[in-house]
């Protein structure tokens, strides 16, 4: 599988640790570029969308593809908000309920989630059953933001604890933005 664009890999809260397959893309494709923040337990929501544009204008924006997982879905909406550049497209997987009473204190800014059209071509990969926002809430959020919208059964966020570890089928969506 080859890649054209220039993919950057946005984790969310507390980075994605070796096995998950945020990372295990990165080192299967060495091209691939995590974008990195200062602060992965208490981010800023103002931190974290500067880093992410610094990373997106590292070269031409028209040719990045985002890979955000969790909290940085939110991120990429913001980001989106602010900043207004035209990339190739984003893949948000489990984007997070930053606005659900059940969701872990310690962020700042990430909440309302914005509910606007992205500028870009996107993805929405959603579960039945994750943790961190309903169905309904992450088909909200798609719809928003102009994200087609992929569900997976009983697939809980979508990371290593829900057993996503290479995930294949993660990169056939990719594939798609790519193409």
């Amino acid at each position: 599988m080859n890649f054209t664009s220039r993919i950057l890999i946005v984790p969310g809260l507390g980075n994605s640790g070796e096995d998950h397959w945020q990372s295990i893309w990165e080192e299967q494709w060495p091209d691939f570029v995590r974008v990195n923040q200062q602060d992965w337990e208490t981010p800023l929501c103002l931190d974290w969308i500067e880093q992410l544009d610094e990373a997106v204008m590292a070269g031409d924006p028209s040719e990045v593809i985002l890979v955000a997982h969790s909290l940085a879905c939110t991120t990429v909406a913001y980001w989106a908000k602010v900043f207004q550049r035209s990339i190739k497209g984003a893949l948000l997987v489990a984007p997070s309920d930053t606005e659900a009473p059940t969701y872990p204190s310690g962020t700042t800014g990430f909440s309302p989630v914005p509910l606007r059209q992205l500028p870009f071509p996107s993805i929405v990969v959603a579960s039945t059953n994750d943790h961190y926002v309903t169905l309904e809430r992450a088909t909200l959020f798609a719809r928003a933001w102009g994200s087609e919208l992929v569900v997976l059964e009983k697939a809980g966020h979508i990371n290593v604890g829900a057993g996503y570890g290479h995930w294949p089928e993660g990169l056939k969506l990719l594939q798609e933005l790519d193409s």
